[in-house]
């Protein structure tokens, strides 16, 4: 793109978490000149999530305002604002305030969480993933009460972490049979139900809830747990909502379906982040992926195809970490089309990893204590290095010496 071109240009970012505030960054930093607004629903300076639910819930932490100097970068910045349409005939927007026009938009409105069903209005019932959320379940926490946390994904299990470090009674309630069943196969994460005792909360396998009164759970096997909170954490879907009678193509989860430069079914709009899957050539599948990774990598691609530089595809290795019951657990990759799991040690033991492979290829790692492993399977699966497997199996192999 010309630098006159650029000037006549205005970005409209609609979402101001990671996905937009990097997708802001990385025009300025990629040489992008035009005017660039930033819409973000939520009246906080733009801030990172991840420590929600670790420092700021324990008040460790006050905030988690992303350290970018946004007058310096000439973003201007619309807070408190929510977007309600979008009409790209008329390359406009909807919003509280009235129409706001744009040359290129970016859709990076990422994803809001699963309401447990009945529970709208009840007294004590609690998400977690806006700063407003974990500044009211804070002094829940301070206050050492009896929490009931539905639910036993990643999540599920930070925020039990957390209240149990503030010294809560805590039940998970889980209707799977086992933690993270959504996100891993059960020969991984059965191994990880023992972590919650471990740590002195109590975890309810095949339960369900029933209703939720105030001051207590009723499951559906008719057991009653006492709860002076209960938080949510049954999975998000992606923001996209506003997007109706626009035209531009979702997948079935509601993910716009981006290609692989990240531009959509409509002309000058591109989405990133949770809000976006994307072709994989990599896993040979659309990926959506709702990780704080993704949607930092993302912004640099669709910045560089504004600017007019082809990015090359967008094709990551998917990557995720979690801090849950004293344990650094980290992922790499996309397991789900793999022929062979490697074990790296006992999943009894503190410290242990996981290796996924296809045709003795690696295609993702699962990591428990064992950072260098991440590092290095993480450097192997972007390769697709292919592995000795007896070897790699071998915990006091690095991984990078079972290359074959």
């Amino acid at each position: 793109m010309s630098e006159q071109k650029q000037d006549q240009q205005h970005v409209v970012i609609v979402g101001a978490g990671m996905a937009g505030v990097q997708t802001a960054v990385a025009l300025r930093e990629q040489g992008f000149t035009g005017p660039v607004t930033l819409i973000g629903a939520e009246p906080h300076q733009p801030y990172d999530r991840p420590p929600l639910s670790k420092a700021i819930l324990l008040g460790k932490a006050e905030h988690s305002a992303f350290d970018v100097d946004f007058e310096a970068l000439g973003v201007t910045l619309r807070l408190g604002l929510d977007v309600t349409a979008l009409r790209p005939g008329d390359h406009e927007i909807d919003t509280e305030a009235g129409p706001v026009g744009y040359d290129v938009l970016v859709v990076a409105t990422g994803a809001h969480p699963v309401t447990l069903p009945g529970t709208e209005g009840v007294p004590g019932v609690h998400l977690l993933r806006t700063l407003d959320d974990a500044v009211r379940l804070g002094p829940v926490l301070g206050a050492r009460r009896d929490v009931v946390v539905v639910g036993a994904g990643w999540i599920g299990a930070e925020f039990a972490t957390a209240a149990r470090e503030a010294g809560c009674a805590v039940t998970v309630v889980e209707a799977a049979d086992r933690p993270l069943a959504g996100a891993l196969p059960a020969e991984v994460t059965t191994p990880m139900a023992e972590w919650y005792g471990a740590s002195g909360a109590e975890l309810l396998l095949h339960a369900r809830v029933d209703r939720v009164e105030p001051g207590r759970v009723v499951l559906a096997d008719g057991r009653v747990l006492p709860a002076d909170a209960v938080v949510v954490g049954i999975g998000a879907r992606p923001a996209t909502g506003w997007l109706a009678g626009s035209s531009i193509a979702l997948d079935p989860d509601g993910a716009v379906t981006a290609d692989d430069r990240l531009r959509t079914s409509l002309p000058d709009v591109y989405a990133v982040g949770d809000c976006a899957s994307f072709p994989s050539a990599r896993y040979g599948e659309r990926l959506l992926v709702h990780h704080w990774d993704n949607a930092l990598q993302g912004p640099r691609t669709v910045a560089a195809a504004i600017t007019g530089t082809d990015p090359g595809p967008y094709d990551p290795v998917p990557y995720f970490w979690s801090e849950q019951f004293g344990r650094f657990v980290q992922y790499a990759g996309h397991h789900a089309h793999a022929d062979e799991l490697l074990w790296r040690g006992d999943p009894a033991d503190p410290a242990w990893s996981v290796l996924w492979l296809r045709a003795g290829v690696p295609v993702a790692l699962l990591a428990v204590g064992r950072p260098r492993d991440l590092a290095q399977g993480r450097r192997l699966v972007e390769a697709a290095t292919p592995l000795d497997p007896a070897r790699a199996a071998d915990p006091a192999v690095p991984l990078k010496a079972a290359v074959r």
